[in-house]
């Protein structure tokens, strides 16, 4: 722990210095050089190696290090491919770093370093796609559009409440995502192939220099069974991002197809383009980009499991990188072209309206006032207000000229009809229409979690609010991470240092 106070000092410290560097690669090559760095630190400080050879083995690994990272370099993704060029450097006594270690441990290691990494990218893509959805709620909170169940269009809402239901779908994305990174966050080092070795070696500080929190506690479980279905947990969380993401594009193309939609993208920019034979279509180029991404997502994801699916613990189907990586890269890629989606939206909200009056999306709202001011049993009001969308749609009325008349005609025959004590429709005109006006059904929601203005500020803040607490533990993760490389390089620099 003697070192590692000052972590964030000397990664606060490095930082002006990269700014003027190009960010390593962290590949394989550069994590199998991390493990290789805090091997000869730590057994040369703990009795595990010769601290006279130290020097000269770290002064070897640097200069397979720095050969690598110059252009056309080699950067060897595997053990034994990397270690010949570190005998080259160093001699056979460089081997003396491999005391209690394994491929099976260090290229675990690996890529759970890599995958954690990919991991906090697929976090920004998705904070960055709440952060702009909350935005497009907060201008739409008051914009009144049609909400669709079955197909159909069912009730009014508030787009900003609608779309506040997808970011709460994001963030239980955001919370199995995190779930997910707290099990692959933890080292594998150490536990050789299977059951450890003899030799006493210092897992929780190979954990801390890599910037790990912990270590994996069974050691049989850190290459042959937790390596193995972690890629098939990326893969469930990679499907629910898409699922959420293919069911919003979903409704923005089922609008998009109308004749006269009150959702349209901003024309150009790659959001649309003109048929090649029909002047007047817009085909939506960036929808079906997205939403072809998103069939991408599922498919990697799927094969994730497949390639896990029954085999003998500790095979290596399902843990390349570069199939791993390609699931989270495609589902990076899907979060920021929905990104883009979000910042193309033109709403019509008259167009909206206008589509609501169209239709009977009102119409329980009639049954339900009818229930809760004047008594009488919902289902007596549901089928007045079912009767009276019958004989609109017969004779061409919509919710804003339908004759008051009519509905007071309608009401004394059905109570007749159901059996029911006649009587005149206790709702006055102004009531009647009041129930018909989407605005009003939206104002006068009581549901804790509706569309009522109160609602919709107290959820908008409770959104922001954890979205901030998600930024922050990201800010966080890295931070650790960088913090913990920083004091690994600072202490291998020092045990470099001794061999000039």
């Amino acid at each position: 722990m003697r070192h590692f106070m000052t972590a964030a000092i000397i990664a606060g410290a490095m930082a002006s210095e990269a700014l003027a560097q190009p960010a390593p690669r962290r590949d394989e090559f550069y994590w199998l050089g991390q493990i290789n760095k805090a091997s000869i630190v730590i057994n040369s400080e703990e009795g595990l190696l010769d601290p006279a050879l130290a020097p000269r083995i770290a002064r070897g690994l640097n200069a397979v290090i720095e050969a690598g990272g110059r252009p056309g370099g080699r950067r060897p993704n595997l053990v034994i491919t990397f270690e010949p060029l570190l005998i080259e450097a160093a001699g056979v006594e460089a081997t003396l770093i491999h005391a209690g270690r394994s491929s099976q441990d260090m290229l675990t290691t690996v890529r759970s370093a890599m995958l954690r990494e990919q991991l906090l990218r697929v976090s920004a893509a998705l904070r960055q796609v709440t952060a702009t959805m909350l935005d497009t709620a907060e201008r739409h909170r008051d914009t009144i559009v049609p909400n669709y169940t079955n197909g159909v269009a069912a009730q009014p809402n508030s787009y900003g409440h609608y779309l506040l239901g997808h970011v709460a779908g994001l963030e239980r994305d955001m919370q199995r995502l995190r779930e997910a990174y707290a099990r692959l966050d933890l080292s594998p080092m150490g536990t050789t192939v299977l059951n450890g070795t003899s030799w006493p070696l210092n897992r929780d500080r190979m954990a801390r220099y890599l910037g790990f929190p912990a270590t994996i506690d069974n050691a049989y479980d850190a290459a042959q069974i937790l390596a193995a279905e972690i890629p098939v947990e990326l893969g469930a969380v990679a499907t629910g991002i898409a699922i959420h993401a293919g069911a919003y594009l979903a409704d923005v193309m089922t609008q998009y197809a109308q004749p006269r939609p009150w959702l349209l993208l901003a024309e150009g920019d790659g959001n649309t383009y003109v048929s090649s034979a029909m002047p007047q279509k817009r085909n939506p180029g960036l929808l079906n980009d997205v939403r072809r991404q998103a069939s991408m997502v599922v498919t990697l994801a799927t094969g994730r499991t497949i390639a896990a699916h029954n085999i003998p613990p500790g095979m290596n189907d399902a843990k390349s990188v570069a199939d791993n990586v390609a699931l989270t890269a495609a589902t990076t890629r899907m979060l920021e072209q929905w990104d883009r989606v979000l910042r193309a939206l033109v709403l019509n909200p008259a167009r909206a309206l206008e589509e609501l009056d169209l239709d009977w999306t009102a119409s329980q709202e009639v049954a339900d006032v009818l229930m809760h001011r004047h008594g009488l049993p919902f289902r007596a009001g549901h089928h007045f207000a079912s009767v009276i969308v019958d004989v609109a749609r017969s004779r061409d009325f919509r919710p804003s000229t339908f004759p008051y008349a009519e509905a007071q005609r309608i009401y004394r025959e059905v109570l007749h009809e159901m059996g029911m004590p006649e009587s005149d429709l206790p709702m006055t005109e102004a009531a009647f229409r009041a129930a018909l006006d989407p605005a009003a059904i939206i104002r006068a929601r009581a549901t804790p979690g509706g569309p009522q203005p109160a609602e919709m500020t107290r959820m908008l803040a409770a959104a922001r609010a954890r979205l901030a607490g998600h930024g922050e533990w990201a800010t966080a993760q890295r931070g650790r991470i960088d913090a913990a490389l920083a004091q690994l390089d600072a202490d291998f620099a020092r045990v470099l240092a001794r061999a000039n």
